[in-house]
């Protein structure tokens, strides 16, 4: 054993995912850095490894009930582990956040908001004190009772429950009504009380019109049903229901959702007249601080706030809890996030955004002595706020913790105490450590694929400007923080949108120009557009999830997988068993496991924290069962088969056409260190946006096609930028249009042409503050781009 004082996390024998038997010893106190090529390992060490067995050892001390469930979940294959702090680990998790959790309560700053309005707020005479819940939407006590603090109520109108008035009630002008029976129902039961169900709707009187579409009341009439030859139905009571109150009820209760979503095409959505959005009651919106309602404040953006907090004098209470609101809001802005307000719902930001604000919430914590694991934090910086996230990172680290990032921007690994190259390659090729040690050293590691981006990367040969084959501009546009906003974008050439978090960028091009590229948008928030005549395609590559289950997968998702059952169908054994394509699938009973229903897994439910998946006790995570896994194809089962990588699965399947396109496709955008089932939960969002990149590439591309993408580089080693830019360059070359969100100015140094948008985040942003080929843009005043592009430039 080692001492106690042993300034090293020392990890011996790892073997985590494609850890081959990993040693490395990692000093405490310092700022680690862990790279590589994506796939290459490095997360299988920082989380899977060290991390995971930090949160091991915690679940042990909490409670012997917990030790239970450890065995279930396994721990990570290691040999052993020493001189381990307790651990905190900031991931980008794919979870989706709910909306009814926003900036304030992530960073928990409307909590101190709260405070500050039930402690020191200006109350209207003769009012009493509210508690904090009572500014609170999500609690009882303070949301407002008309939407129960969502902000929103659905309404609906004559216009929508009746698009067309000039057919009659029996010719189904109420189109909300359900089909069928139940339609016909309501039609007899209004004729029976006397209504004419034949007269062209709009020539009804409107008092009955109104009653027959909003009435609250439910009549119960004898309806006598008009004989049918062939059957005769007995009179029987039948209920009125008006068709406002039968969209409400099927709107807010049913439990099918293509119900709920017919329900939705007759409601519109508007801002709750009670409270005007603002989601609390009327008590709580009395109360004022610093003139404003919580609500005002709440919309404020964060740097906006501090301003108006900082004018505010008041008793010593309000002092104290604004002096405390205050150093909060300084971590949320010196990480770039100034322009974010408290009320902005959690799913709206990216996975970036939310983890800085995770980040920012922790260094006020005051913990120290633990080890913080960190999953990229640069992920969508602008380089101009990478250096803001440098200073937070060296704060922790000087408060007395251990800093652990996976991360892949250069400038951040120079910035490293100690790194930790993790490679060669990836999946197989890799899970091995070439160097941990100061950065410098790595400059004598000759198989590491970092070195030659860290020391002395030359820029690679310049290539001609490509003239625009056309051009597509929008005028007038406003959205967020768009007022107003001209914008051209050039046609059959590589476009990249860069500026500042916040600046405008997703708005203009997944928002605005994806909205016109489809005409979903039509004129809403833009003027006028020209030049879309010469699209025939859009392509948006998100970084959404493949798939929100353990289900999907890269072979269900590109098509792969009914390749690979037809093959296991056409075996001699599975005909002389008689089995079909679906039993081969783990997603239907007949040929998966039963005890995980094909998952692989089995959830354990953890009391008070996340619940955790443990391989299925029976299938030991194959998802089939046995005799299914007794079907062969040349030696592999169909569990091995989806176990394989793409790049092993290409050799495999050399003489399937349709799979060796698909599989082409994934390893010609760096994918093929993936195994094909691996579920879609494990993929980062720079993998799903790959994947669907990948899919759309082995398609055969017919007519001008625009390809948007945000942000494609996050989470990618730059050996790893180079092999993605190779295949959106020759997307370009063969004729189509590519736009690009993107900070990494190596890949914004290599586009056709660059629009700058800024100056800064939320309200100081929306504008473009330069538009031109790179060399252009980075020569422009007044632009945050313009320095790092002309270093990229060289």
């Amino acid at each position: 054993m080692h001492s106690p004082h042993d300034p090293y996390v020392r990890v011996r024998g790892a073997r985590e995912h494609n850890l081959r038997g990993v040693d490395v010893d990692i000093p405490r106190d310092a700022l680690t850095i862990f790279t590589g090529v994506s796939g290459s390992g490095k997360s299988s060490l920082a989380f899977g490894t060290i991390y995971a067995e930090a949160q091991r050892r915690y679940f042990e001390s909490v409670a012997p009930y917990a030790r239970r469930l450890i065995h279930q979940v396994g721990a990570p294959k290691v040999g052993e582990i020493t001189g381990l702090p307790p651990a905190v680990s900031l991931e980008q998790r794919r979870s989706t956040p709910t909306s009814r959790s926003s900036v304030g309560t992530v960073t928990t700053l409307s909590n101190s908001l709260r405070m500050l309005f039930s402690r020191a707020g200006d109350y209207p005479e003769g009012a009493e004190r509210l508690d904090s819940d009572a500014f609170s939407p999500n609690t009882a006590a303070g949301a407002c009772p008309e939407c129960h603090g969502l902000g929103r109520t659905h309404r609906t109108s004559e216009e929508l429950l009746v698009p067309d008035p000039s057919l009659s009630i029996r010719e189904g002008a109420i189109a909300a009504w359900p089909g069928a029976w139940q339609g016909k129902n309501l039609r007899d039961v209004l004729e029976a009380l006397g209504h004419d169900i034949d007269r062209p709707w709009r020539e009804l009187d409107e008092k009955d019109r109104d009653w027959i579409l909003f009435t609250e009341e439910q009549p119960v009439v004898t309806v006598h049903p008009v004989r049918d030859a062939d059957r005769i139905q007995r009179p029987y009571q039948g209920t009125y229901i008006s068709a406002h109150r039968y969209v409400m009820r099927t709107f807010s209760d049913s439990k099918s959702n293509t119900l709920r979503a017919r329900a939705e095409r007759f409601l519109t959505s508007v801002e709750c007249p009670a409270c005007h959005g603002s989601r609390l009651r009327p008590e709580a919106l009395a109360v004022t601080f610093a003139g404003r309602t919580i609500a005002e404040l709440a919309a404020l953006p964060l740097d906006r706030l501090a301003e108006v907090l900082d004018r505010t004098g008041g008793d010593e209470a309000a002092r104290v809890l604004t002096a405390d609101l205050l150093t909060r809001i300084a971590t949320v802005t010196e990480l770039g996030l100034g322009y974010l307000s408290l009320d902005r719902t959690a799913p709206t930001l990216s996975s970036g955004e939310l983890q800085r604000l995770r980040l920012a919430t922790q260094l006020r914590s005051g913990l120290f002595g633990v080890v913080y694991v960190l999953d990229e934090p640069s992920a969508g910086l602008h380089p101009a706020d990478t250096e803001a996230l440098l200073a937070v990172l060296d704060r922790l680290k000087a408060a007395g913790n251990s800093v652990f990032v996976v991360e892949h921007h250069l400038d951040v690994m120079r910035h490293a105490d100690w790194l930790v190259d993790v490679g060669p390659r990836a999946g197989e090729h890799g899970g091995r450590v070439l160097h941990s040690g100061p950065p410098a050293e790595l400059a004598e590691v000759a198989e590491s694929a970092t070195r030659r981006f860290l020391f002395g990367h030359e820029p690679g040969p310049a290539r001609p400007v490509r003239a625009p084959s056309g051009w597509l501009a929008l005028t007038g546009v406003t959205r967020n923080n768009l007022r107003g906003l001209d914008a051209a974008f050039p046609l059959g050439v590589f476009t990249a949108v860069t500026g500042v978090s916040g600046s405008g960028k997703s708005t203009l091009v997944g928002q605005v120009l994806a909205g016109v590229l489809t005409e979903r948008l039509g004129a809403d928030g833009v003027s006028s557009v020209t030049g879309t005549g010469a699209v025939k395609r859009l392509v948006q590559v998100d970084q959404k999830p493949i798939g929100r289950t353990p289900r999907s997968n890269l072979a269900t998702y590109t098509g792969l997988f009914d390749v690979v059952r037809k093959i296991f169908t056409g075996t001699a054994e599975a005909r002389a068993r008689g089995y079909k394509a679906g039993r081969f699938s783990f997603n239907v009973p007949g040929g998966r496991c039963e005890t995980c229903q094909g998952e692989g897994f089995v959830s354990v439910e953890l009391l008070f924290l996340p619940s955790t998946y443990a391989a299925c006790p029976d299938c030991e995570g194959a998802r089939y069962n046995q005799e299914t896994l007794e079907v062969r194809h040349e030696g592999l089962n169909i569990a091995e088969v989806l176990d394989l990588t793409v790049e092993a699965a290409a050799d495999f399947f050399a003489g399937t056409p349709a799979a060796v396109r698909s599989l082409s496709a994934l390893q010609d955008v760096g994918l093929g260190y993936l195994r094909l089932g691996q579920p879609a939960t494990e993929l980062s969002g720079g993998e799903a946006q790959r994947i669907k990149l990948a899919t759309e590439l082995q398609r055969t591309r017919r007519g001008h096609t625009v390809y948007l993408l945000d942000e494609p580089t996050t989470g990618l080693h730059p050996a790893d930028v180079e092999v993605l830019m190779r295949q959106l360059h020759s997307l370009v070359d063969a004729g189509h249009s590519v736009v690009v969100v993107e900070h990494d100015m190596d890949v914004v140094a290599g586009a056709d042409w660059v629009i700058d948008l800024g100056p800064g985040g939320g309200d100081a942003g929306g504008r473009i503050v330069a538009a031109g080929t790179p060399a252009e843009v980075a020569r422009a005043e007044g632009s945050r781009t313009a320095r790092y592009l002309a270093a990229a430039l060289g």
